[in-house]
């Protein structure tokens, strides 16, 4: 076995991670992180009721062996790792799970089904999941930070690529890890991942799988860890290492320093933000503004004579480019990506929800009549990438022009969604796949989850089905 290195970074995180303990996670940020698990497990099950779910469950039971774990929403069981792929794609799949905008990075998504699957599997308690789901949370969004937006201009997508060093981590604390097997399996982590951004092209459903694979990855690297598999010491900042291969070109931006710094004592997790709306985050800050000036000013699509939607530069080929493809988004995943068909639809109908996703929408002569006529530019007063700020301009048929602007995305910092928030969002997710009753029930669980086990929680999430 190679001599251990004591100077490397996935060290100092293994160590970090080895030492951790239940009581050294601030109060505060515990109750946070309930929130943040309701989140997302909201956005799974309303995710049930969509076609990708069904089409996803029908290839992986292909492969699947004998069943052990829970899938969010739905009847069947799966094997351990099919099943945190199948609820990584239900948590990603509506693209309504929370978000850091420095990486830009979904740590909910790949961590959640990761720990929820071996915390099921090996009956931890309820106060042990939520230790490994605040310390993957915690390395995702510090990978995130890490990675500075580097991975998504070579053409990656950081969730996919970074959810794996992030759930390496947590498996491997919930499987007992000492910290030299820690360090080995986010070694080997860096060689499962990969996730590439081609989807922004066509609005293929790569991305829907990434975070899942990243839960699969990840706890593949803590089990070979675990059985003295020997990983690289070096993963992040190596010569060959994860942000010099993912960041390419933009290698000059990757901060690792991030990684590291004021660990334990600034808890990064505090910083992810739970979405208001079912469509990319970039776009959000738009949406409330297009939403406030329509509240405002009474308008109505006949009034509008163009519209500017402002974002930063850098977030340009998230959601603008391909503007043929966007202006008229052929399938709701597509919308979801697409500052014109988003802002339109927010200007004519007062609101963007799973309706506004619909076809009925997506075909609606008003929104597209907008949507040809909006147009992006650069926001002046953008705070990105620290917050997903935006704006719309709305130029009038009577020559006036109508202005706002968010530097704050809703969700995020001193506009973070208060928990009552976050309940209405789960409930009315929750009611696309069960009864009221069951929602009240996976509520009482989350937050009194220190009284529970992981093994109740699975069966929460699911037991409604099974009648």
């Amino acid at each position: 076995m190679p001599k251990q290195r004591t100077d490397s970074i996935s060290r100092v995180l293994a160590s970090f991670a080895s030492s951790l303990e239940y009581d050294d996670l601030p109060l505060e940020l515990r109750e946070s992180l309930k929130d943040h698990v309701l989140d997302v497990i909201g956005g799974a099950i309303a995710a049930t009721r969509f076609d990708f779910a069904a089409r996803a469950m029908e290839g992986i039971a292909l492969l699947a062996g004998s069943a052990e774990c829970s899938v969010i929403g739905m009847a069947q069981r799966l094997p351990l790792k099919d099943a945190a792929l199948i609820n990584g794609v239900l948590a990603h799949g509506l693209d309504y799970d929370d978000t850091h905008p420095a990486g830009p990075v979904h740590p909910s998504s790949s961590v959640f089904p990761c720990v929820l699957g071996i915390g099921e599997r090996n009956d931890c308690s309820g106060a042990d999941l939520l230790l490994a789901y605040a310390l993957g949370i915690e390395i995702a969004t510090r990978l995130g930070l890490a990675a500075n937006g580097s991975m998504h201009k070579t053409g990656f997508h950081t969730t996919g690529v970074l959810g794996h060093g992030a759930c390496a981590l947590a498996a491997g604390k919930l499987l007992g890890l000492d910290a030299d097997r820690l360090v080995m399996a986010q070694g080997l982590a860096g060689s499962t991942a990969a996730a590439i951004a081609e989807h922004r092209a066509d609005g293929a459903w790569n991305k829907r799988m990434h975070p899942g694979w990243a839960a699969v990855g990840g706890m593949t690297a803590a089990s070979l860890a675990a059985g003295g598999f020997i990983g690289t010491q070096l993963v992040y900042e190596g010569v060959d290492g994860l942000f010099r291969t993912h960041a390419g070109a933009h290698r000059d931006d990757v901060n690792l320093s991030a990684l590291v710094a004021d660990l334990g004592s600034r808890w990064v997790a505090a910083e992810v933000a739970i979405k208001p709306y079912p469509v990319c985050h970039i776009l959000h800050a738009s949406i409330d503004s297009a939403i406030a000036l329509r509240n405002r000013h009474a308008l109505a699509p006949e009034h509008i004579a163009g519209v500017e939607v402002r974002l930063h530069p850098d977030t340009f080929h998230y959601v603008c480019e391909n503007q043929e493809l966007r202006r008229k988004p052929p399938t709701d995943y597509v919308a979801k990506f697409s500052a014109f068909y988003t802002v339109s639809a927010a200007l004519v109908r007062g609101k963007l929800g799973f309706a506004e996703l619909e076809p009925d929408a997506l075909n609606d002569p008003r929104i597209l009549a907008l949507a040809a006529k909006t147009v992006h530019v650069p926001d002046q007063q953008s705070a990105f990438p620290e917050y997903f700020s935006g704006g719309v301009a709305v130029r009038l048929a009577d020559g006036r022009t109508l202005t706002h602007h968010e530097r704050v995305n809703r969700g995020a910092g001193a506009r973070a969604l208060s928990r009552d928030e976050t309940l209405r969002k789960f409930h009315d997710n929750a009611a696309y796949g069960l009864a009221g009753e069951h929602a009240d029930r996976i509520v009482d669980t989350v937050l009194n989850l220190e009284k529970h086990t992981a093994r109740d929680l699975a069966q929460a999430l699911c037991a409604w089905t099974r009648h």
